[in-house]
């Protein structure tokens, strides 16, 4: 099998697979308004693929791709209709790394169902600890029970890592918070710049707080030293001097658009190459080894080169 290679030497090694674009938490770089009241009330129907067509898509794409990885993600994929099935179903394509990324609010009840499944790790989305700033943030109160499902994870023997959306001026004052209890649980906390996406689009700059601003509130309270990049990471990390590690996505002051691997399915049926383009590309079911060859070749082309530029579409339509 011709391996499918950018010019850049880029190919694709991580599905990122979107389950549904519905979610039961409003974050504020995710939806704007009364969209997130919609979202959290559940007034969208969770339309996805069937279960069987999803789990062919991936199949078809994994014989063309040879995977490494699949990552679930949504919207909330914890919401999904049959997640254990899914899990299961990609374990039986023989895909090595199964994991998922979430909000955590339904993490406590599923996080030993998913382990058991096939599940590898788990990255939760946390934007702040502090009540009233997680408010501020999601929109949702209780972030007890996300942090509860942190350690229902880690009790069943799944991986967890920390995901944090850093922006200016809402929960820049949790980035202290965040780490300190991260390293209480041992596990990875990455800190997000603001991506231009959906809504933010055109105004992410009144928002960024730069991978050098993380690193200076973080160097109030700890020492810390570079480690070494891994090929096609999103994430630069350091470590601190008594040996905990976190991370910084610098998506706009450091791109990592260079080595990319990562190609992202809709829960409709289409792929992106890139979340900087706005213009899906649909798979069909009839589609034989060569259309489907040209289609991910197309996907492959739309990957921006140097420099991550947004999309007008959200995270919940291009996946998480």
């Amino acid at each position: 099998m011709q391996v499918i290679e950018d010019k850049y030497g880029r190919t694709f090694k991580t599905l990122r697979v979107s389950l549904l674009s519905t979610c039961n938490l409003g974050c504020i770089y995710c939806v704007q308004g009364d969209e997130s009241l919609k979202l959290t009330n559940g007034a969208h129907p969770a339309t996805s693929l069937p279960l069987s067509e999803l789990l062919d898509t991936i199949r078809r794409l994994h014989a063309q791709l040879d995977l490494d990885t699949v990552r679930l993600t949504g919207g909330e994929p914890l919401l999904y209709h049959d997640l254990i099935g899914m899990i299961a179903g990609i374990r039986d394509l023989g895909i090595s790394h199964i994991k998922l990324t979430t909000n955590g609010f339904l993490l406590q009840r599923l996080a030993l169902p998913m382990k058991q499944a096939g599940m590898e790790s788990v990255n939760v989305s946390l934007d702040a600890i502090g009540e009233e700033v997680f408010l501020q943030m999601s929109r949702r109160h209780s972030v007890q029970r996300i942090l509860d499902g942190i350690d229902a994870a880690l009790d069943c023997g799944l991986e967890v890592k920390l995901n944090a959306v850093i922006m200016r001026g809402k929960n820049d004052s949790q980035i202290l918070p965040l780490l300190n209890f991260a390293f209480s649980r041992n596990i990875r906390i990455r800190f997000l710049e603001i991506m231009a996406m959906g809504h933010l689009h055109d105004q992410a700059d009144k928002y960024l707080f730069t991978r050098d601003e993380i690193l200076r509130e973080i160097g109030r309270q700890y020492r810390f030293t570079p480690l070494d990049r891994l090929q096609s990471s999103t994430a630069g990390y350091w470590k601190t001097g008594d040996g905990h590690v976190f991370g910084v996505i610098a998506n706009e002051s450091q791109p990592f658009c260079h080595d990319c691997n990562r190609l992202r399915l809709d829960s409709h049926g289409n792929i992106y190459g890139c979340l900087s383009d706005n213009h899906p590309i649909a798979l069909d079911k009839t589609d034989d080894e060569n259309a489907l060859r040209l289609k991910l070749e197309e996907a492959l082309s739309r990957k921006q080169a140097l420099k991550f530029t947004g999309s007008e579409l959200s995270m919940l339509e291009i996946g998480g």
